[in-house]
């Protein structure tokens, strides 16, 4: 078998434009409906050929912050591939548990990498909804998708308008479980069957502002920061929409022009903040 290895790939960061939560079913697992793009900002991973079983290096800004051992999700994705004898760097830029499915699109950055690089057959989706419910969805990066059910059926969104993006995360992790415990209703309106032709951001914020995340009121009962940051983040100048992404505590907004981004950002730089001007990684056609 010819190995290739090379290059730096990007995990993109995961962005819930809406995160409807439909249903609890009997297992206690939710079913989400919810509109799904990819930031340009991301970690990154690199291979290189190593002996023995996979092995994981972490560096970057938030690579101490990596949960280490076997059940880390780099190593379980590529443990799930079949990899043997390369060493995988993770340049961790994103912080962690923060509501972007950094460990996920970590995750399924190594196994587009090491499919190309050892041969290997990409699992299928039920098999990759054992590894996380962002999985089958980050394996779309960087293309706009409905993800509905657990996560496993996903749609892909045409045309989506490219976006002028501030992600802020005031530096607090939150645990998924804890948030879902705290939601009050899990049965909630889906959104529209048929998603609209949008003709330019301002009509998408228009509409996503008759959206919801309803993870985001129980979010920010457990963390008011996360209050604090949406409210920072609306009142910068050219703010179309506010909002938390995921399970949170991470916040973005979406911004009339990525002039008006970057101001933002510059405004919004707190200490212990983790603040970035973005862009979706998509390009509208």
């Amino acid at each position: 078998m010819t190995q290739r290895y090379g290059g730096v790939v990007s995990a993109p960061a995961k962005l819930n434009l809406t995160l409807h939560v439909t249903a609890r079913r009997p297992d206690g697992y939710h079913e989400l409906d919810s509109l799904v793009v990819f930031a340009a900002l991301g970690d990154r991973l690199s291979l290189a050929q190593a002996s023995g079983a996979p092995a994981l290096r972490c560096v970057g800004p938030h690579g101490d912050d990596v949960p280490a051992g076997d059940d880390n999700l780099v190593l379980r994705a590529a443990r799930l591939i079949g990899a043997r004898d390369v060493a995988i760097t993770l340049d961790k830029r994103l912080p962690v548990a923060s509501g972007m499915g950094g460990g996920s699109s970590d995750a399924a950055a190594t196994l587009k990498l090491l499919a190309q690089a050892q041969g290997l057959s990409l699992p299928d989706t039920q098999v990759l909804m054992g590894l996380g419910a962002d999985l089958p969805v980050c394996l779309q990066a960087p293309h706009p998708c409905r993800m509905q059910g657990l996560g496993e059926r996903l749609s892909p969104v045409v045309d989506l308008p490219a976006l002028a993006l501030v992600i802020v995360n005031p530096g607090v992790p939150l645990s998924t479980p804890a948030v879902f415990k705290a939601l009050e209703s899990p049965e909630n309106p889906p959104m529209p069957a048929t998603l609209p032709a949008w003709a330019d951001q301002g009509e998408l914020c228009d509409w996503l502002g008759g959206m919801r995340n309803d993870l985001q009121d129980p979010a920010c009962t457990l963390v008011p920061q996360i209050g604090e940051v949406l409210d920072a983040i609306a009142r910068q100048p050219g703010c179309l929409l506010a909002r938390m992404t995921g399970s949170g505590a991470t916040c973005f907004g979406i911004f009339a022009d990525s002039a008006r981004a970057n101001d933002a950002r510059a405004a919004l730089a707190r200490p212990g903040w983790f603040c970035a001007e973005t862009q979706t990684a998509h390009r509208a056609t």
